[in-house]
């Protein structure tokens, strides 16, 4: 399926910041919104932000209408995604695509927001797999950057060296897909379960036991999602924890061992997930990733 690309954005498009999971106030937003200013884009913030409901950002109606009323908004180009955590699972059945239809635009962030990343896929719609609003000013000017160049319409690339010998090398073309880990294994078996074949898999993920990003890989495999991918990214695996008794592989291990049948390219260590280097892709975009001995290069 050729995948629909959203309007790149232009000076005086309007851009707006909803939080679908976790709690956000405008103040801890503010670095965001000065940003999008330079960049010469107005601003509205959704009435989610400063709204809570335990950690949520207002209950699940309210986040499902602040959102729907965005999509629908005909004059809003993007929606930026405030921050993930957990939420956006509760209210992806709840929403209506139909204007966003006709008048596609970005959807931007990640981790969480991979919900939306897997369900605009299955519509035939390009999104953005990039840093959000919350600490932005903590991230890399790359991860800035790349971000502008993605939403503008500028032509750029990922590209790093490799600290120590690639494990799979090659080159391979497909749609780019994916995300969140523990989000992807979550929706297994749902109407937003992504078909991977075919494609190039991105996945990252943040703060879980070894043993649970193990059953996590193993769950994927035996749903058949590296059966027939031409490439796996493997992005930022962040902060893991082991129990008393030690699991005895690292995240890299476990992928080896999960792709030990095949024949794909890996790169792993790739500047994106819950990274300062948090690096913008373009998610259901055809892209090339090629993977030497000394470094990695994904074109959009």
């Amino acid at each position: 399926m050729k995948m629909i690309t959203p309007t790149f954005l232009k000076p005086g498009d309007i851009i707006a910041i909803i939080s679908t999971a976790r709690k956000v106030s405008s103040e801890e937003l503010s670095s965001a919104i000065n940003l999008l200013k330079e960049w010469r884009l107005d601003v509205v913030l959704g009435n989610t932000i400063g709204t809570e409901e335990n950690q949520f950002a207002g209950d699940d109606d309210l986040r499902t209408k602040d959102f729907q009323e965005a999509l629908d908004n005909p004059n809003i180009k993007a929606i930026w995604c405030a921050r993930g955590g957990y939420g956006t699972v509760r209210i992806i059945d709840h929403l209506d695509f139909s204007e966003f239809k006709k008048n596609p635009k970005w959807i931007i962030g990640y981790s969480d927001i991979t919900v939306l990343h897997s369900h605009i896929h299955k519509l035939g719609y390009e999104s953005l797999h990039a840093q959000m609003p919350l600490d932005i000013e903590k991230k890399t000017e790359a991860a800035r950057t790349s971000l502008k160049k993605a939403l503008f319409g500028e032509t750029h690339s990922i590209s790093y060296q490799l600290n120590e010998p690639a494990s799979k090398i090659g080159q391979a073309k497909g749609q780019l897909v994916g995300g969140n880990l523990s989000m992807l294994y979550s929706l297994c078996g749902s109407p937003t379960a992504l078909n991977t074949n075919g494609k190039i898999l991105f996945i990252e993920d943040l703060d879980e036991y070894l043993y649970h990003i193990d059953r996590m890989l193993q769950n994927l495999k035996r749903n058949g999602m590296f059966d027939h991918i031409s490439g796996l990214i493997v992005g930022g695996m962040s902060d893991m924890n082991d129990n008393a008794i030690p699991f005895g592989k690292t995240p890299k291990e476990m992928i080896l061992d999960v792709c030990t049948d095949f024949d794909f390219p890996i790169a792993f260590n790739f500047p994106a997930g819950h990274v300062d280097d948090n690096r913008a892709m373009i998610m259901g975009r055809e892209v090339v990733l090629n993977v030497s001995d000394k470094d990695v290069t994904l074109s959009f």
